[in-house]
């Protein structure tokens, strides 16, 4: 008996470990050669290369074809290198792809279900219901808890300026959102910016953390896929750090606004407003009508936007206005230049800022649209299929669960779109220039119904923390400084560096 569970299992572990290793080769598309079990992600499993690193990798070694084709474990991917193709997967065909399948089982993983990770149709009545929260009008309604947080970012820089030492301004700008975001988007203090040990900042770094025991939950989430509903994603202190944090707002404001128009608010609005309804994008009726769907705004769904409101704009925030940082250091000139540009900004608005004065400071907003382009948070776009498509360019088609990825990375640093690439060149972003440019090969936001819901208030909180932080004082690389970073192989959706960005302060005379 126990010969033929054995040999049932080995019998299992074979067919999981070579299932839909032909596919890409019935469809003539060109891909590495796939090994038992792993496929071509042997790399990526063992942690010794990034999501990123691989979409670099797989890119630049095909640079004659459109598309590539891989295999993580058993599961078929398609990564795309033609911009024209990327504009119909993100808008044109968007009926096709809506689907990002990152999610697993938002059972098991609550904070799943948010609007990041979420797919059809909750997907989409959460996605019209949250978009009015990134008006003109809010993000002007907000920006007064913008300046609070850049001047105390400010005064941190001065003191980080005086002592010795380099300066992980990786670190800075991540207490930095992290202040911003709990003012703005949950009106409380969280004591960021002032405490490198504060609760706010622990749960950032626990969310962004892959340790040993978060990577074997991957690889076998990946090798096995009838186990990706009964494997956990998030540490259980997460789930349970934003449902109390929710609770208890929720709570205090007695289920009602608070009058703060803040995003907190705001979901208290549509809890209020009942249940949310609208047309679905998954189902049709016999007659080809939209069947009509309905979800509730309740305590579970409002933790799970708290946190992606919180995870996304920290992190990405973060890490573009640092690499800014970074590469200005080794910029010196125009360093300079992007400084005088904020001082005669804002001795247009009696030295302080404010929504208007962010939005005159161009050659700062180039810098880091720059900065954004040559190290994107987000190193590559995801989309699933969700019905058989056809490429018309190629006359490929695939299947429904076919992956699909954009290596946003690898397009923003080819030099057949940016010439000489690795140099850091802000002028790339004048207006002249980007309308020469093809739309689809600058995507730091992503784009179509799916782009980043977030992108202008991350835009404009970014652009303030960095004018406050260069008002005040210039950065330089330091004794350990790497004009290179090296990255973590081990971070996933989120493009992560080792070792943090250190770089030396010093105060500017005014």
């Amino acid at each position: 008996m126990i010969l033929v569970l054995l040999a049932l299992l080995a019998v299992l572990v074979y067919y999981f470990g070579i299932r839909n290793h032909d596919y890409w080769a019935k469809k003539n598309v060109k891909h590495d050669p796939p090994v038992f079990l792993f496929g071509n992600n042997f790399k990526g499993f063992c942690g010794w290369q990034s999501f990123t690193e691989v979409a670099n990798d797989l890119y630049n070694r095909y640079p004659d074809e459109k598309v590539v084709g891989y295999y993580r474990g058993s599961t078929p991917e398609l990564y795309i290198r033609d911009p024209d193709i990327v504009r119909n997967i993100l808008s044109n065909d968007f009926a096709y792809f809506y689907r990002r399948g990152l999610g697993r089982n938002p059972e098991l993983d609550p904070l799943l279900a948010n609007l990041f990770h979420a797919d059809g149709d909750l997907w989409k009545l959460m996605r019209q219901r949250l978009t009015p929260a990134f008006t003109t009008a809010r993000l002007k309604a907000m920006f007064p808890l913008v300046v609070r947080c850049a001047e105390r970012l400010q005064g941190v820089a001065r003191e980080a300026a005086a002592r010795p030492g380099a300066c992980d301004v990786r670190e800075l700008m991540a207490r930095f959102t992290t202040e911003f975001i709990g003012a703005c988007g949950f009106g409380v203090e969280t004591d960021s910016l002032d405490n490198d040990d504060s609760h706010f900042r622990k749960i950032g770094k626990l969310i962004f953390s892959r340790p040993l025991s978060a990577l074997i939950r991957h690889i076998m989430r990946e090798l096995i896929p009838p186990l990706r509903c009964y494997i956990r994603v998030f540490d259980r202190k997460i789930n349970e750090a934003f449902f109390s944090f929710v609770k208890n707002v929720r709570k205090v404001r007695q289920c009602k606004p608070s009058g703060r128009h803040d995003f907190i608010d705001l979901l208290l609005e549509l809890e209020g407003k009942g249940k949310i309804v609208g047309e679905s994008i998954e189902r049709r009726n016999p007659d080809g009508t939209s069947v009509t769907v309905e979800m509730e705004m309740d305590l579970k769904m409002m933790a799970a936007q708290a946190f992606i409101f919180f995870a996304a704009g920290f992190e990405t925030s973060s890490s573009a206005t640092s690499y800014t940082l970074h590469q200005l250091a080794f910029n010196p000139e125009l360093q300079l230049k992007i400084q005088l540009e904020i001082d005669e900004v804002l001795r247009k608005y009696d030295d302080k800022l404010c929504y208007d004065a962010v939005a005159e400071m161009t050659l700062l907003s180039m810098a880091f649209k720059e900065a954004m382009r040559m190290f994107p948070s987000l190193g590559v776009l995801n989309r699933v299929c969700a019905r058989p498509y056809t490429f018309p360019e190629l006359g490929l088609t695939v299947d429904p669960g076919v992956r699909i990825v954009i290596p946003l990375e690898a397009l923003q640093n080819d030099e057949k779109y940016f010439d000489i690439p690795r140099e850091f060149r802000p002028e790339r972003f004048s207006p002249k220039e980007v309308k020469k440019r093809h739309k689809f090969v600058y995507l730091p936001f992503g784009d179509g119904p799916r782009a980043c819901i977030g992108s202008r208030l991350g835009e404009m909180q970014s652009l303030a923390g960095l004018a406050a932080v260069l008002q005040a004082c210039s950065v330089a690389p330091a004794s350990t400084t790497k004009q290179v970073p090296p990255l973590n192989s081990r971070s996933n959706v989120i493009q992560a560096v080792k070792g943090g960005l250190p770089l030396q302060l010093t105060v500017r005379d005014q």
